[in-house]
């Protein structure tokens, strides 16, 4: 392919080559029937909204926005909002020990429940996707107050995760009706968290396929690169993964399945201790990798260790690059190059006491690809940390 790119949030696939990596066409323009603008927000379901805040503020950098609860007028549960640039979090805990949200926490512990899509027509999306499939969660509802009007539907995905679509452009306010600006004096600084860069999902062995076909065929998405058990795998354990793409590039949802290895997978891992599919990991983009791990690393936030073997041959495999090699081995940086630049990008360790959710921090120098160069040596350490929770 003949065009770069530096930030995957901005691009239009549909404004270059409808191609893939392996030269294929991809999408055609003309069949995007779902136009999604970005992503909204994520949404987790946690024990205690007002702690995890606190978290992700002091060790991620997040900044409070705003705020429902019984102060609002919401009797049920309570919800926490932070940004950093592009990046919303919602946290929410209920009140209500028998409700959906409690079952949800009881069952899976603190994980994503809704990732919600910006887009221009919320009613349209739903009638799209539904029409060719898509189960609903939740018919197109309106909320209002004195700052205008969102209007909000959404459909199940992959385990108890949904969709929902948010339609937003007749609305002023903070965030959403229901919801009020949060301020507190506590503002630790940001990390250089830029935007959401794509979003993996662990579904059971055998499910990858079907839900690769659903957001194909039901959310319009192309399947952008495969990754086979030859690809992702160690002596040990081996999983595959399909990249699913919106048609403008901006959402970027990996399936991975496990596949089969001579010890549980970290796929595997997962699905026992989620009980069930569900968001794996959350990658978040960053223009200075350097400066956010080190702030990170300073607030105490754990990431995979990264053997000091690895940076032996990095030169050798990625060229020539813009970093000191010698503070990206400091930091457990790795790197990884494609044929539209290269990338540089961490793993931290599971963010809840499960080892289910984490986070990927990557800074892309053009690179389009997700870093197949450097699966060895992370699932390397990945399993060693399996070992040590007795899991392999």
């Amino acid at each position: 392919m003949d065009f770069k790119i530096n930030s995957m949030e901005t691009t239009d696939l549909t404004q270059v080559k409808n191609f893939n990596y392996s030269g294929e066409k991809i999408f055609d323009a003309a069949q995007d029937f779902l136009p999604i603008n970005g992503t909204d927000y994520v949404e987790l379901y946690v024990g205690n909204a007002k702690q995890a805040a606190h978290f992700y503020k002091t060790a991620f950098g997040f900044q409070e926005l705003a705020y429902a609860g019984l102060e609002t007028g919401v009797r049920d549960r309570v919800s926490y909002v932070l940004v950093q640039d592009k990046i919303r979090l919602v946290l929410t805990t209920p009140f209500d020990p028998n409700s959906e949200i409690s079952d949800h926490i009881r069952r899976h512990g603190d994980g994503v429940k809704v990732i919600a899509l910006w887009v221009d027509d919320a009613r349209k999306a739903y009638e799209e996707t539904t029409k060719r499939g898509a189960k609903s969660y939740m018919e197109p509802h309106v909320s209002m107050d004195e700052h205008g009007e969102v209007v909000k539907s959404g459909i199940h995905t992959y385990g108890e995760t949904v969709h929902v679509f948010v339609e937003r452009r007749n609305y002023k306010g903070v965030f959403m009706p229901g919801y009020e600006v949060w301020q507190t004096e506590y503002r630790p600084a940001p990390t250089g968290l830029k935007y959401i860069d794509h979003m993996v999902g662990n579904v059971e062995l055998g499910a990858m396929n079907q839900w690769s076909n659903f957001y194909a065929d039901v959310m319009g998405f192309a399947n952008l690169v495969t990754f086979d058990d030859k690809d992702i795998s160690t002596e040990y354990t081996a999983l595959m993964s399909k990249v699913m793409t919106n048609g403008n590039g901006r959402i970027k949802f990996p399936i991975n399945e496990p596949a089969k290895g001579l010890k549980k997978s970290q796929v595997e891992e997962y699905l026992d201790f989620y009980h069930g599919p569900g968001c794996q990991h959350i990658a978040v983009a960053t223009d200075d990798i350097v400066f956010t791990i080190s702030e990170m690393r300073k607030r105490g936030v754990e990431f995979l260790y990264v053997p000091g073997s690895y940076y032996d041959t990095v030169k050798d495999r990625v060229g020539i690059i813009e970093e000191d090699m010698e503070e990206l081995k400091r930091w457990g940086i790795m790197v990884d190059r494609d044929e539209e630049g290269y990338l540089l990008q961490i793993f931290t360790k599971p963010v809840e006491d499960r080892p289910t959710l984490f986070f990927e921090i990557i800074q892309r120098k053009g690179a389009k690809s997700f870093g197949k160069g450097n699966f060895q040596a992370l699932f390397e350490s990945i399993e060693a940390e399996q070992a040590r929770r007795g899991t392999l």
